[in-house]
């Protein structure tokens, strides 16, 4: 016989007035870390919103009857966040919070709520950070704006939009965990998509497989930007007349590899 399936009833979520909301001490989260609070807050008034609705509970009196209050133990950064909104009079202090409200009897524990939000979050995967600031890009957000928004510094967002340089083969084999991400960010020296995927075959073949051994592969018929020819006719004579420049954005690369060695000889 089978056994009956136990159904569950999902928390009630409503608007609270901000001034009716307090810190709960259950808050797992004590030390500082990631985004600040004031950069916390500049998001929220940029978008006008919260992205997730805080996790609340209603503060009972001794003998059990609601107060009207309620505390926060899931949410909590961003709760300080929207307080700081108000100190800095870009919010009323009464303004509707979304918030699921947790019913007092349950049985799971405030820190348990606290601990979940924190523990279950997954990170974004490199790649769909990628296509994201690419689409943002592509509808006319620069490396400046993107970076600002999503507090990451300008070389992040300009490291992340490298990988387009990457064939879209390499990147599926990236995204069933085929590779590293240090493997892939090696591979963006070049555009080349067809000399991509001949190094990455070679390598199937060798018991190397290591990022430098991709980039030694990948720019071993280009010149040094230090060597001594391109020093004496000067990179922006080179670029000038056509020739392309490797670089390598993950890492020192001294000023990158010139493709076109021929026409590099013709400049001098």
């Amino acid at each position: 016989m089978a056994s009956a399936v136990q159904k569950i009833t999902l928390s009630s979520s409503r608007d609270i007035p901000l001034n009716k909301l307090i810190l709960s001490q259950s808050n797992v989260r004590r030390v500082k870390a990631g985004v600040s609070i004031e950069d916390l807050a500049a998001d929220i008034a940029r978008r006008g919103c919260l992205l997730q609705s805080l996790n609340v509970r209603p503060v009972l009196d001794e003998e059990g009857v609601e107060t009207g209050m309620f505390e926060v133990p899931a949410g909590g950064r961003r709760f300080q966040a929207l307080q700081l909104l108000v100190k800095q009079k870009r919010l009323t202090k009464t303004a509707p919070v979304p918030c699921v409200v947790r019913d007092p009897s349950t049985k799971i524990l405030a820190e348990d709520d606290s601990l979940a939000e924190n523990v279950q979050r997954v990170p974004l995967h490199p790649l769909d950070q990628f296509r994201a600031f690419q689409t943002l890009r592509d509808k006319g957000l620069c490396d400046e704006d993107i970076a600002a928004a999503y507090f990451v510094g300008v070389n992040v967002v300009k490291q992340r939009l490298r990988i387009a340089a990457v064939s879209e083969k390499l990147l599926d084999i990236y995204a069933e965990d085929g590779m590293s991400l240090e493997q892939l960010m090696a591979f963006t020296v070049t555009t080349d998509h067809a000399r991509q995927l001949q190094v990455w075959d070679a390598l199937q073949r060798s018991y190397s497989q290591e990022p430098y051994q991709i980039r030694r592969m990948l720019t071993e018929k280009t010149v040094r930007a230090s060597d001594r020819r391109v020093l004496f006719v000067g990179i922006g004579a080179y670029e000038n007349a056509g020739g392309v420049v490797m670089r390598d954005l993950f890492q020192q690369d001294d000023g990158g590899w010139l493709e076109n060695i021929g026409l590099l000889e013709t400049c001098t």
